[in-house]
């Protein structure tokens, strides 16, 4: 890197060490380099001016250029509340501009009569336009101003950071940046060569990222986004691919030849139903790994109820037939009882144990799951994070299972591997269906598979959008189900009502629905997630047997519940969720023969995004479907819900919702450059390094290093 790109911010014209404190700590820019590759999010078109009468509602949070005569001024309350507002007019309609900071300091800068350009977001209220806060230049001296682009860049902000640096003092500042690079010709180190560049037809670095901040053009700026998108993404799937190649290279994996006694007896005396085709594929290509002499590293996703479990069983039942033990951890309590009760059932009669081992076991049973774990007695150990302690000693571990993964850190899961001398073979599971773009960044370095077809028979969840103006509707519906025999499910986004969200809460909840729903003619429980590990699980058992018509609770129970007769899911304040997580929150219906149903209960005032969202949910209960929708509404963050909306690569420019085409290109870029030069050592490749290194941040929970 230059030394000017390492140079402090504050020595840049407009900024001071005041400014670069603000800077630093509100969006992490500390230097040159810093502030010149953090680019606009969108642009403006300041060559183009709205007339009054061309705003609309579309237009709320978009940044528009008016060109107005002021007509009025004055200053409205008193105290903090007090505001400067100003009447404005253009030969096509109206408008007010109103200050609450600063007025005593915008006041003199605004004369009556006078013509402006007035740059901001409008807002509409009541069929009236205005605007708060706007940039406001008289037309002369605006239009005199001779500027680097036609186009002007927005850069996120944060409110903090708004109220000191302005949309054009930040454009003015990254000018001012510029201008200190741009003499000096090797500024920007461009990591690929000229006959990379020229192969895949991408323009230079320095005039990408001068084109980024000043576009000549809107051609130049897409050949400016499209060199950065390349650089970002391939610098990505360098280090997934070395992972990928490093640990085929390893081998090292237990063969498990035999298909034996344990697997024949099961599928063809005990399998309950007939596998789907995509469990059939899923298991072959289990299989084929276990064979390879390599370690398996496999994801399996797949939507809720789809038959992820029966697959797992089974494949444990492969490392069984050749001498190995098999475990699965799940991330509650509540799962793995759930899963201990389903594989036991399987196994009996054909000469498999299973046992479990939780963190609330009694002493008998961890005795039972210790010794025999260690004796190799017990074939199947399923359990939660109990399985990582150290007492726990496998005599032959050769498999391992991790359900609902991404719940569990990397270094608990580590743990796992490190139970028998050499790594065991891993599947590791997830029911919430992932984009592709997506699953190709995050398990790049895993082999992927997919059930995506779940078992015949089963009946589509119908889903409904209610308001909160139709809970009476909702309310008799539910009494009509309860009446049936059915049971009921209302999930809130929030154990008590928070003053800074306006989203129903379940301690209100609970009170509204035992008024309505009294004793002794409805039974209703409550589980959340502050609520202690035991309360919490007798009030899931007191539901699962049918003690219960209502189960109140938070998201606490969005993985692992599996009560058959729950034909209704009501979700509070919808809006509040992410698509994944309320896909996954209905699924916990659905399960039984009956028609079920997931009735989304939301606010009267819904933003675009938020309706959208429910829109999507009534139409489809395709997972996938809904995770691609997901991906371009919130972002490529955490949509398993730990985090719930951004980049987890915190990438800079690339969007892996909509970047599909540059990520499957710089993956077969990135496989062909390392199977040629594995760690990057020619010449030609030595920028790539840098490029890796820069580019490649890990996701904040890193799902592929497994083993």
């Amino acid at each position: 890197m230059s030394d000017i790109l390492k140079r402090e911010v504050k020595f840049v014209g407009g900024v001071g060490e005041v400014r670069q404190r603000l800077l630093e700590r509100e969006v992490g820019v500390r230097t040159v380099g810093d502030l010149l590759m953090r680019f606009p999010y969108r642009y403006i078109d300041r060559s183009r001016i709205f007339s009054l009468s061309e705003v609309d509602e579309n237009m709320e949070n978009t940044y528009i250029q008016l060109r107005c005569r002021v007509v009025g001024r004055s200053f409205v309350g008193d105290g903090p509340k007090r505001r400067f507002v100003v009447e404005v007019t253009d030969p096509t309609g109206c408008a007010e501009l109103l200050w609450f900071h600063g007025v005593n300091w915008i006041e003199k800068r605004v004369e009556l009569n006078r013509e402006y350009i007035v740059f901001g977001r409008p807002s509409i209220f009541k069929g009236r336009i205005s605007l708060v806060h706007p940039e406001i230049e008289g037309v002369e001296v605006a239009l005199s101003r001779k500027v680097e682009s036609s186009f002007q860049g927005i850069y996120s902000t944060t409110e903090k950071l708004s109220q000191t640096i302005t949309v054009k003092a930040m454009h003015t500042i990254v000018h001012n940046a510029w201008q200190l690079v741009a003499s000096i010709p090797d500024a920007f180190s461009d990591p690929l060569s000229e006959a990379m560049r020229q192969r895949y037809g991408l323009i230079p670095l320095k005039e990408a990222i001068y084109n980024l901040h000043f576009p000549q053009s809107k051609e130049r700026l897409k050949q400016a986004q499209y060199r950065l998108k390349f650089d970002e993404l391939l610098g990505v799937q360098l280090t997934i691919q070395a992972q990928r190649t490093s640990r085929h290279q390893r081998g090292g994996g237990f063969v498990f030849g035999r298909v034996g006694d344990a697997f024949n007896n099961f599928y063809y005396k005990k399998l309950p139903f007939k596998l789907t085709g995509a469990q059939q594929r899923v298991i072959k290509e289990i299989r084929a790994d276990m064979v390879s002499g390599r370690q398996m590293n496999r994801l399996l996703q797949g939507d809720v109820g789809s038959g992820k479990t029966m697959v797992a069983f089974m494949s444990m039942l492969l490392a069984v037939d050749n001498g190995y033990q098999a475990c699965i951890m799940a991330p509650t309590e509540i799962l793995a009882r759930q899963h201990y009760a389903t594989m036991a059932r399987m196994a009996e009669g054909i000469g498999v144990n299973v046992a479990i081992l939780t963190g609330s076991s009694k002493s008998k049973e961890r005795r039972t799951a210790f010794e025999g774990i260690a004796s190799g007695q017990i074939d199947i150990l399923v359990g939660t994070h109990a399985l990582i302690e150290d007492k726990v000693q496998f005599s032959n571990l050769g498999y391992v299972v991790i359900d609902e993964q991404h719940r569990f850190g990397v270094e608990q899961r580590a743990k796992l591997w490190t139970k028998n001398h050499q790594p065991p073979h891993i599947l590791v599971m997830t029911a919430t269906p992932i984009p592709r773009t997506l699953a190709m960044t995050l398990y790049g370095d895993l082999e992927v598979s997919v059930i995506d077809e779940l078992p015949p028979g089963r009946k589509p969840i119908h889903t409904y959008h209610y308001y909160d103006s139709a809970r009476l509707r909702m309310f008799g519906f539910l009494r009509q189900e309860i009446a049936k025999g059915r049971q009921v499910y209302v999930v809130y986004p929030l154990i008590k009502e928070s003053e800074k969200m306006d989203y129903k809460d379940l301690e209100d909840g609970f009170e509204s629905l035992s008024r309505d729903f009294p004793l002794p003619q409805y039974r209703i429980t409550v589980c959340h997630g502050k609520m202690k590990p035991e309360d919490k699980e007798a009030a899931m058992s007191q539901f699962k047997r049918g003690e219960a018509d209502i189960l109140v609770a938070t998201s606490v129970i969005e993985v692992g519940v599996d009560v058959p007769n729950a034909s209704v899911m009501v979700i509070e304040s919808a809006e509040r969720f992410g698509l994944s997580q309320l896909h996954q929150l209905r699924g916990r219906v659905g399960r039984g023969a009956e028609q079920s149903y997931c009735i989304l209960m939301s606010g009267d005032k819904l933003s675009k995004e938020g309706r959208a969202r429910l829109e999507a949910m009534c139409q489809t209960n395709d997972g996938f479907r809904l995770s691609e929708l997901d991906l371009k509404l919130r972002g490529a963050g955490d949509i398993h819900g730990t985090q719930q909306s951004g980049d987890a690569f915190e990438l800079n420019i690339a969007n892996l919702a909509t970047d599909t085409q540059i990520m499957e290109l710089t993956r077969e870029v990135a496989i062909d450059i390392l199977s040629r030069d594995s760690n990057l050592q020619m010449a030609e490749n030595q920028g790539l390094r840098t490029l890796r290194d820069r580019h490649c941040k890990r996701p904040r929970i890193d799902f592929s290093d497994i083993s």
